[in-house]
């Protein structure tokens, strides 16, 4: 522990040695089992963006110091993605500034100043993080448009508004909802921000790799990663919870409808909860882990 503090220069940046290791703690808890050992640990801290950590959560805690450093790394690089993102100067600038407020702390929550950069866990570059987190701002503030166009201007468009859904429930095993819980919510922004933009919002992997600025076939090769991981994480979570692997297979093959968790919520960071596109949604969750 001494050593990566000293590695992470959050001295620099008024952490002392306690709030590092309870954020070395809160990082733990996360990503690893509570009965993980000492290797395991050991590992997970070796793979940590260590002085992105500390920086990020000095940021986060207020200290100027910090966010001076963090302007003068970050600032000019995600005025650049924001422009590639928009495609038009104003809107960029007005999407950077956005985000600046969120990552600052400009709103507050039971007195306490909220920052983006606290959910920050150093696995993975900041810079990725933050092109990850302004990608994700991006799609969220077009849905926040979209909603806001009228009903009369949708049946202008032909939209006609499907009636209500009357079948009842189907009883999904309660074990597998936490199961998929659990595994979503170890997922790194990048991988949420993907899936969510894939199976969603319908865009598709040529949109997806242009917004993170890489190959489209690498955006193919993580999705179809994603999915067969995702698979094969839930099972072992099922199993873990005393499901044989036949019963966990059996569970799996749900409708993805049928679950009571909002899986939205849990892939599309902070957005508000909507209706899967029917289309995409069955295919991960037939398969079990898309």
């Amino acid at each position: 522990m001494a050593e990566l503090f000293q590695k992470s220069c959050g001295q620099e940046f008024g952490l002392s040695h306690e709030q590092f290791i309870a954020i070395l703690e809160e990082v733990r808890a996360k990503y690893l089992p509570a009965d993980a050992g000492q290797a395991a640990v050991r590992e997970l801290y070796a793979t940590l963006r260590i002085e992105d950590l500390a920086l990020a959560r000095a940021c986060a805690a207020g200290n100027e110091r910090a966010w001076e450093r963090f302007l003068l790394r970050y600032r000019e690089k995600l005025y650049d993605v924001a422009g590639y993102i928009t495609k038009e100067s104003s809107s960029a600038r007005e999407l950077a500034d956005s985000l600046y407020a969120d990552l600052y702390g400009m709103s507050a929550r039971d007195g306490q100043r909220v920052s983006k950069l606290a959910s920050y866990t150093g696995r993975g570059s900041l810079e990725g993080w933050l092109r990850t987190v302004m990608a994700q701002e991006h799609v969220n503030r077009y849905r926040r448009q979209r909603r806001l166009v009228s009903l009369d201007e949708e049946n202008e468009e032909g939209v006609q508004f499907a009636a209500a859904e009357t079948e009842p429930p189907i009883a999904v095993e309660p074990r597998l909802e936490v199961a998929i819980d659990e595994v979503l919510a170890a997922l790194s922004a990048e991988d949420r921000f993907v899936l969510a933009s894939y199976y969603l919002d319908d865009r598709t992997l040529a949109d997806i790799a242009c917004t993170l600025s890489v190959h489209e076939s690498t955006i193919s090769r993580k999705v179809d990663k994603l999915a067969k991981s995702l698979r094969k994480h839930i099972l072992a979570a099922l199993g873990r919870s005393g499901m044989s692997r036949r019963q966990a297979e059996e569970a799996l093959q749900v409708d993805v409808r049928d679950l009571r968790l909002d899986i939205r919520s849990r892939l599309a960071q902070e957005t508000s909860a909507g209706a899967f596109p029917e289309k995409k949604a069955e295919a991960p969750a037939g398969d079990a882990g898309g």
